[in-house]
């Protein structure tokens, strides 16, 4: 009878289980000290430890999920051994054959490593020790790489980002192997591979390594990880503080327009300082955090590991561990991080990164049994310490359900910089962006949102204007119309005046400023409200921006309330968009469509609109309704008769159609100081394909009126079709919790105490 590899496998592991439990019984159960110094000539040390490999050892084929994710590395490591192993010249970008060929190498040394340590097979130490050999002969011979792209050239790859994601990863193959080499070997990697390597980084680089930013932090990790495993005091004090004594030009700008070492500060402890807010939010936002935390946290373990006495997990008041849970609430329903700055749609916490963040979250946090529920969708863990304790956890059944709930997450080192605020209510979220700019990969788009149902775009925001990895795609990297169009302001959810981005859409100007919180009211669950203002994206003009997401017996669902109010000591044009996905279903204003598709414009985001539909407002209500994903949505918005609407795609000027054709409807008035833009966004209803039958297809909403707007004080009233009516104060000026106010509105008297007034 045929046994099939899964038997095999249980075998296999019993086995291992029977022999782990003779040699190391007083070791079977998992240590949890983690202030105890490890000895410095002991290895594995960095992240999976002896320790840890003895206890690994003892568990398994009793930890499910362990058991399945060491059974999926085998397979894929020993598919590679059999292939056998190559180490190509290096000449392409990303996505190109040598580059994908380099980066499958890190991860499969890496693998290969934790599975000599973890089954005792030295086949496994050999293909490490092979290819290392490969590489020391190929790198000693090898110049910049060809590719000339990249501000800071690597030489494995077109950028020495890449190499230190190499050297990242590769440390840790090393340090499981470390014993299984001779000294011999040892010297002969350390001095023609990894010192030069780590020098080529940081010393060779100055201008990748000397900075705040998550380039920089990965260079710093790959330094000090390899300075951990060879005991090389000098890599790990200039990983941890940088390189002394440089001389840079700080008026040179890098390939993203952020300055080179402007303020002095480099180094691992500057790169937590500077870009976390006392909350854990990462200033260049979810998608840069997400790639900044592998590094981050695995130098971080490591050092703990290996230098304890740092207390690196308390550095900044412990902002590394608070980072993750900040990083997990920027997520929607479905796990997906929230696309702010230059961020690619549809990166999740099921990325390997954040495969590594939960497991070093639980095991060196407060083992949060929320981390649990996500590490089981995750459904693997990683195979050493932490992932250890995180599949126990799983096993004896102590995950909860990780509760993400409206938060407010502050932005810059002392939490002072603007921030982002998240309301959610049932299946609603909102997404309000009020940060700084976000360093080099910021966007100008101060006070935009959008917003979420059940995980699905209901509003959006664009994200980045790059294919990551796909090789026709300009090489994988950055395409321009990520500045030409992404980084815009009309390419966001918020208000561009005069056809002018933010801040002119200038870098230097931008990172100088950042909008200021208003307040942030989540104690009601059925009225949660932030709001912000922005003072500086147009000189001499002011946006307040508040948001609510209300529920309410009268409606479905909770819908979305928007109030932006524009000062300015001038006229201008303001164009107000709303990104909406999926069919036009019926709007209450007559347009016309042109039979020519023609830009908007011809600059600043506008070149890349079509106008695809005219209109103007002809109530002081404008409805506009549209389908998307078997849902019905409306929107109801103050208008004027000098309004106009447009209907506009993205992909104009984009002969190369790296844009997304994706439609929008702005509002805009003209020759205007003061508008306060107030709307309302209904989800409602739902549709069948099947039995094909539309329920609740129609908006809830009569009118919404501005009843009273002053510098104080804004108010507005929805009526429904019921006839039922409800205000909404919003303060504006002096809005402490505690302040009482008193409005006089129509003749009728209204107090209260607080940001605002719901009723």
């Amino acid at each position: 009878m045929k046994i099939t590899q899964k038997i095999i496998l249980t075998f296999a592991l019993a086995a291992i289980v029977v022999t782990a439990i003779s040699c190391n019984k007083e070791n079977a159960t998992p240590t949890n000290d983690h202030t105890e110094k490890s000895t410095s000539q002991e290895h594995p040390k960095l992240i999976l430890t002896a320790q840890g490999v003895k206890d690994i050892r003892a568990q398994l084929g009793t930890i499910p999920i362990f058991d399945k994710s060491l059974q999926a590395v085998k397979e894929e490591v020993d598919a590679e051994i059999e292939a056998g192993i190559e180490v190509p010249i290096p000449k392409d970008y990303s996505g190109g054959y040598t580059h994908s060929r380099h980066k499958q190498n890190w991860f499969i040394l890496h693998k290969a490593g934790l599975l000599y340590q973890i089954l005792e097979d030295e086949k496994y130490a050999k293909y490490v020790k092979d290819m290392l050999m490969e590489y020391e002969a190929l790198y000693k011979t090898l110049p910049l790489h060809p590719k000339t792209r990249s501000y800071a050239r690597g030489k494995l790859f077109w950028q020495c980002l890449n190499d230190s994601n190499w050297l990242v990863y590769v440390s840790q193959a090393y340090d499981c192997i470390y014993n299984y080499l001779t000294e011999e070997d040892r010297h002969k990697l350390e001095t023609n591979l990894f010192r030069p390597f780590a020098d080529h980084i940081s010393v060779d680089s100055p201008q990748f390594y000397q900075r705040v930013h998550n380039h920089s932090t990965w260079g710093n990790a790959a330094v000090g990880m390899i300075g951990l495993v060879m005991d090389d005091e000098e890599l790990i004090n200039r990983a941890l503080y940088g390189i002394k004594d440089l001389k840079l030009d700080a008026t040179k700008k890098d390939d993203d327009g952020g300055f080179l070492n402007k303020d002095g500060k480099a180094g691992f402890l500057a790169n937590i300082e500077e870009p976390f807010s006392p909350d854990g939010y990462y200033n260049e936002g979810p998608y840069y955090q997400r790639y900044a935390m592998y590094p981050f946290l695995i130098f971080a373990e490591g050092l703990h590991n290996v230098k304890p006495e740092l207390k690196i997990f308390e550095y900044k008041e412990g902002v590394l561990l608070k980072s993750i849970n900040a990083l997990l609430n920027l997520s929607d329903a479905d796990g997906d991080f929230f696309p702010l700055n230059d961020g690619q749609k549809g990166m999740s916490y099921y990325n390997s990164a954040l495969v590594t963040a939960v497991d070093i979250s639980y095991h060196f946090g407060t083992q949060n049994p929320g981390l649990l529920s996500i590490a089981k969708q995750q459904d693997r863990v990683l195979l050493d310490d932490s992932g250890l304790a995180v599949a126990l956890g799983i096993k004896n059944g102590e995950e909860k359900p990780f509760a993400k709930k409206s938060i407010n997450l502050s932005d810059g080192p002392e939490g002072k910089q603007g921030g982002v605020g998240i309301l959610r209510n049932q299946d609603i979220e909102l997404v309000f962006k009020y940060a700084s700019q976000g360093s080099s990969h910021g966007h100008y788009d101060k006070l935009s949102y959008s917003l979420y149902e059940n995980g699905e775009e209901v509003i959006q925001d664009y994200g980045l204007s790059r294919f990551v990895n796909i090789e026709q795609k300009g090489g994988g990297n950055y395409l321009k119309e990520n500045k030409t169009w992404a980084k815009q302001t009309i390419a966001h959810n918020t208000v561009t005046q005069n056809e002018t981005s933010h801040f002119t859409g200038k870098y230097d100007i931008g990172s100088l400023h950042h909008s200021d919180l208003q307040y942030f009211s989540s104690d009601n669950e059925d009225v949660q409200v932030v709001s912000a203002v922005e003072k500086n994206a147009y000189p001499g003009t002011t946006m307040l921006r508040t948001m609510a997401v209300i529920k309410d017996e009268d409606f479905e669902k909770p819908f979305l309330l928007d109030i932006m109010k524009v000062t300015s000591a001038s006229a201008n044009q303001y164009d107000f968009p709303f990104y909406y996905f999926g069919q036009v279903l019926q709007t209450n204003f007559e347009y016309s469509s042109p039979e020519t598709l023609k830009p908007l414009g011809s600059k600043n985001g506008y070149q890349h609109l079509y106008l695809e539909g005219l209109g103007k407002a002809s109530d002081e209500n404008t409805k506009f309704s549209w389908f998307s994903n078997n849902k019905f949505y409306s929107l109801t918005t103050v208008t004027n008769t000098k309004d106009e609407l447009l209907f506009t795609r993205i992909g104009a000027n984009d002969p190369e159609f790296n844009l997304r054709r994706d439609p929008a409807l702005i509002l805009r008035t003209k020759n205007s100081k003061n508008r306060t833009f107030v709307s309302v966004i209904e989800s409602h209803g739902s549709y069948s394909a099947v039995s094909e039958s539309a329920v609740n297809s129609k908006s809830n909403i009569k009118e919404i009126k501005t009843v009273f707007d002053s510098e104080a004080y804004t108010a507005m009233t929805i009526t429904t079709l019921n006839g039922k009516t409800k205000l909404f104060i919003t303060v504006n000026t002096n809005t402490s919790k505690e302040v009482k106010h008193n409005l006089n509105i129509d003749n009728k008297n209204y107090a209260w105490s607080g940001s605002y007034y719901f009723k």
